[in-house]
């Protein structure tokens, strides 16, 4: 695995050497395979780990197991993770010899696809450029694929998660020596055994493919046309999920350097074969590193979505959130770190990564990665953690209220009624502008929390009601509007949507979303009942 030293520079690891104090970060050559590393590291560690208790795992938070130790953990498994040979591979299909043949770049994400290229639809991401990998770089694909695998036609499975699933992990912030070691950012998404067990899946069911499943036919987990469920399985299966039935072709091979990372290799793999009717993951799965949001079918986990990973997202990942709009869990490795008792707290720095595909059925629009700063809130009490939660939740509803009176009224100003179309880049202008104060205003309230001093909340609001308002006002005038040429412009429909929008920001329905007080209406005062004197007429 393709690892960061502190040096900033690049080497590449065997799992068993993950608790080095000099790595600070995996550094694959794309962004979705740090992702996967960081998943596969894990999962690894939480199939194998001994620590039962919370105690035992807060040890060896503290004292990172040597590699002799890990290599201990990990050779019991060793079988499931060949990558090679006639018999079980590592993420491909038991049965599979023949099948249809892909070329091995199909496995990335954002491939086009057969009808595209038919199409001559390829033209921001164009075939073939990616024709043959090392065998490092095919089976961290391959595990990418299956991680996130999104719609691919009739029988080609989603991942356990849907396609492209948004995964929020806790790291180390760097700077602060041994603490900001990659084993550090690993171990504190692992959870104790215990608790792991009481997400889901059977403790019971230990036959190897019942957690490694390209250890057995796809039939000895799921019935022809059936369906895997949570039960049917061990816990620790929700990390090697295989809902794609793929097998590398290993034997048609060339030497030469490996179109991703460029290293030389005497069997670069060329390409693959694949079936329909994997493993179809349905029922109450819950996946410890991803935040779940609540449907009428129940908890379904979140996806990146257009307009990227910001602010209004801290509060629903960080400590869940519900509303009258909508139910936001965090991860379960999140909500175990804020929730667990004050003494057991790690004391260190910690940040939330977040990252994932947002996918359109099969078609990859973007990748969206972000960290979202913490601020220790982890050391905070209960009740202060309550009471930053209701404020920053009442900052972002209004955060949202004031943002859809923008885009309304940008809508107003250039077309005069409720158009059709587009117009995301409004809120995501809106959200970014706003993010600096809204981190500075948070970091301030949580310091308040930690010391446990009394928060001015009133105060507060009114610092990020102001903050809103100007932010709005500013973009409407300067960025939005008025920016075309003169004669497309109607100045008199512009003063009338700036009006209203300065009329909705100061009105009572966004200080009351920021739970201000709001001012009574003035009642109207009652007419006079005295007689009006009537004019003075001459007579005729």
């Amino acid at each position: 695995m393709p690892v960061r030293t502190v040096d900033g520079s690049r080497t590449w690891v065997s799992p068993a050497e993950l608790s080095g104090g000099d790595l600070v970060a995996f550094d694959a050559v794309r962004a979705d395979f740090n992702g996967a590393l960081a998943q596969f590291a894990i999962g690894l560690l939480q199939t194998t780990s001994p620590a039962q208790s919370a105690v035992a795992w807060g040890r060896l938070l503290k004292e990172p197991p040597d590699e002799a130790t890990l290599r201990a953990w990990f050779d019991p498994h060793a079988s499931a993770f060949e990558c090679d040979g006639e018999g079980a591979r590592f993420m491909q299909d038991f049965d599979l010899r023949v099948g249809d043949v892909q070329g091995i770049g199909a496995l990335l994400i954002e491939a086009p696809g057969e009808s595209t290229e038919k199409k001559n639809g390829d033209l921001f991401i164009k075939r073939g450029q990616v024709q043959r990998l090392c065998p490092d770089c095919a089976m961290l694909t391959l595990f990418t694929l299956q991680l996130n695998a999104p719609a691919g036609g009739a029988g080609n499975r989603t991942s356990l998660r849907g396609g492209g699933p948004l995964t929020t992990l806790l790291v180390a912030e760097p700077g602060q020596g041994g603490a900001s070691s990659l084993w550090h950012s690993l171990w504190l998404n692992v959870l104790p055994q215990r608790q792991f067990a009481e997400l889901g899946g059977d403790s019971e069911k230990t036959a190897p493919h019942l957690t490694f499943p390209w250890l057995a036919s796809v039939q000895a987990i799921q019935a022809d046309g059936g369906q895997t469920t949570s039960v049917q399985v061990h816990p620790a299966h929700v990390f090697w999920a295989m809902p794609r039935r793929i097998r590398l072709d290993l034997d048609d091979t060339s030497a030469g350097e490996c179109d991703l990372c460029g290293r030389a290799s005497e069997r670069r793999v060329q390409r693959y074969f694949s079936r329909p009717q994997g493993l179809n993951y349905k029922g109450a799965w819950l996946h410890p590193l991803s935040p779940y949001y609540q449907t009428k079918e129940g908890m379904l986990p979140l996806h990146p979505q257009p307009g990227g990973l910001g602010y209004k997202h801290w509060l629903g990942w960080v400590l869940g959130m519900q509303n009258d709009k909508r139910k936001v869990n965090a991860a379960a490795v999140v909500s175990a770190h804020f929730q667990g008792p004050l003494e057991q707290r790690t004391g260190l720095r910690l940040r939330l990564w977040a990252f994932g595909f947002d996918m359109d059925n099969m078609k990859a629009r973007c990748w969206y990665e972000s960290t979202l700063p913490l601020y220790q809130l982890s050391e905070c009490s209960p009740q202060a953690q309550t009471e930053v939660h209701d404020d920053v939740g009442s900052w972002i509803n209004g955060a949202e209220l004031a943002a859809s009176y923008l885009r309304g009224a940008v809508k107003d100003a250039w077309f005069g009624h409720d158009a059709r179309g587009d117009f995301g880049f409004v809120d995501a202008s809106f959200w970014s502008t706003t993010e600096p104060a809204f981190y500075q205003l948070l970091r301030e309230r949580i310091h308040g929390a930690r010391l446990d001093s009394a928060a001015d909340g009133i105060a507060s609001s009114e610092q990020w009601l102001r903050q809103l308002v100007d932010t709005a006002v500013r973009l409407f005038d300067s960025h939005l509007v008025g920016t075309g040429a003169i004669e497309r412009q109607n100045p008199a429909r512009m003063a009338g949507a700036r009006r209203k929008l300065k009329n909705n920001l100061y009105g009572p329905k966004l200080r009351a979303a920021l739970a201000l007080p709001v001012q009574p209406k003035k009642s109207k005062e009652p007419a006079s009942k005295e007689p009006t004197q009537k004019p003075f007429q001459e007579n005729a």
